[in-house]
């Protein structure tokens, strides 16, 4: 048969027999005192093994909350580029330079005048996508701002009726000429 700790530790001689007898009794008083107190003593390794199992799913759940947040707005992003890919208008077709502001910068596409003017009345707008600019129409560029407003980069409003005057212009009465060029 096996020999026990204890008794190997008294054979060697590195333990008396009273320490032994000792150890014995503080540990049956301790399983007496489990046994009968309501309370009971506290397994302190019980409780760290809880505090740790509490903290590894509350990283877990912050994890996958910021693995949640990019996957949305990689999702976002594919809308966007795929409402742009959809409604992209024709560009670089005219002789006209239509100037716009980009990052504190005067960007121009080169459009046709019938573009200008729906450009400048908010029918069409311009978004940046990969770094190259889109025309696109009005209901378009509206989704898009919903969604992210970073890539718009033109859009007009549309508050006009339906002679091209606004309702409350002061300079209604005083006609343009069609000649005019900004």
């Amino acid at each position: 048969m096996a020999i026990s700790l204890q008794e190997q530790l008294l054979k060697a001689g590195l333990v008396k027999e009273k320490q032994l007898q000792k150890s014995k009794s503080d540990k049956r008083k301790q399983h007496r005192q489990q046994l009968h107190s309501k309370a009971g003593v506290i397994d302190e390794t019980k409780e760290a093994a809880k505090l740790a199992l509490a903290q590894k799913t509350e990283r877990d759940r912050e994890l996958a909350k910021e693995k949640n947040k990019a996957l949305e707005v990689k999702a976002i992003a594919a809308q966007i580029r795929q409402i742009i890919t959809l409604n992209r208008q024709a560009k670089n077709t005219g002789d006209v330079a239509y100037n716009f502001v980009d990052d504190k910068k005067v960007k121009s596409l080169y459009v046709d005048t019938a573009t200008v003017a729906h450009l400048s009345q908010g029918r069409l707008a311009i978004v940046k996508l990969d770094n190259q600019y889109e025309i696109v129409p009005q209901s378009a560029a509206l989704k898009i701002q919903s969604r992210d407003p970073s890539f718009i980069v033109v859009c007009n409003e549309q508050d006009k009726k339906a002679d091209g005057t606004a309702e409350d212009d002061p300079y209604a009465d005083y006609k343009v000429p069609d000649d005019l060029m900004w």
